[in-house]
């Protein structure tokens, strides 16, 4: 399919090497205050994917996101960070990309164009139609993220998207598409800037909208977060005095006893 991919197209500045550490500052600053306001155009399409997303896991199943380089390695951060800060099992949202887990450092040469890999890293976790499958990919070609949505699609598991182009071949494999279309680059082709930006923003309130819906915060606060390290488990402390109107120490003896905010404040209302 003939598409244009303003991904790619030349950058709106030029002699870049010319120009002052400011001036690149600023032109960079410029162009990155449009990719909110791309974001927000494409707020009905990310509103259909999390009421999917969420009815998914309501069921039981699970979020993929499958990619290739920057796109692969954001799906994967926002997977990983949603166990300590929701307190999800590790396996409930789950990060692929192309070329494995080594790729997530190092670029694997010619990974992302293996069309039949992506369908193979998901069968790896026995994907079934109860799951949801969300390919991030800002050019919208890759074959490897192209390619497993579309045997996603013949074997009914519902799929979504995440592109910077318009009208892609991702999006055609899509039940629940979402694109920002942020533009041409400050670097030409650089889709780590505004198209990698705009993704993560998409994963934000992907991730963020359908734990509150599910259940995970109570008011604004993560009651459900790990207490992994000394910082956390002071955030905590301070929830409980807060919530429950309780001293310094009883709120840590609490949380320390019960290992959970959540636990401690039903064991308080309940009078343990």
């Amino acid at each position: 399919m003939d598409f244009t991919k303003t991904t790619e197209q030349d950058s709106h500045y030029n002699q870049l090497e010319k120009k002052s550490i400011l001036a690149l500052l600023t032109t960079i600053n410029t162009e990155d205050q449009g990719v909110p306001k791309a974001v927000k155009k494409a707020i009905p399409q990310i509103e259909n994917l999390i009421l999917k997303t969420v009815e998914q896991l309501q069921s039981g199943g699970r979020l993929f996101y499958i990619g290739a380089g920057t796109s692969g390695r954001l799906g994967i951060l926002d997977a990983s960070e949603c166990p300590p800060t929701f307190g999800v099992p590790h396996d409930i949202v789950v990060g692929l990309i192309a070329g494995g887990d080594s790729a997530i450092r190092k670029a694997v040469e010619f990974a992302e164009d293996d069309s039949i890999q992506g369908w193979k890293d998901l069968q790896a976790y026995n994907i079934t139609a109860n799951d949801i499958v969300v390919g991030i990919a800002a050019s919208g070609t890759t074959p490897y993220v192209v390619g497993a949505l579309k045997a996603c699609q013949m074997q009914k598991i519902p799929t979504g998207c995440i592109t910077c182009n318009a009208e892609s071949p991702l999006t055609k494999v899509s039940d629940y598409p979402i694109e920002v279309v942020v533009g041409p680059e400050v670097v030409t082709g650089s889709s780590r800037m505004k198209a990698g930006t705009s993704q993560k923003l998409v994963l934000n309130m992907i991730t963020t909208t359908a734990m509150i819906q599910l259940g995970h915060i109570k008011g604004n606060k993560m009651v459900d977060m790990q207490l992994s390290n000394d910082k956390l488990v002071i955030r905590g402390v301070k929830m409980l005095m807060n919530e429950l109107q309780i001293k310094e120490v009883e709120a840590k003896a609490m949380l320390l006893k019960h290992q959970s905010v959540r636990a401690a404040i039903n064991a308080y209302e309940n009078g343990n």
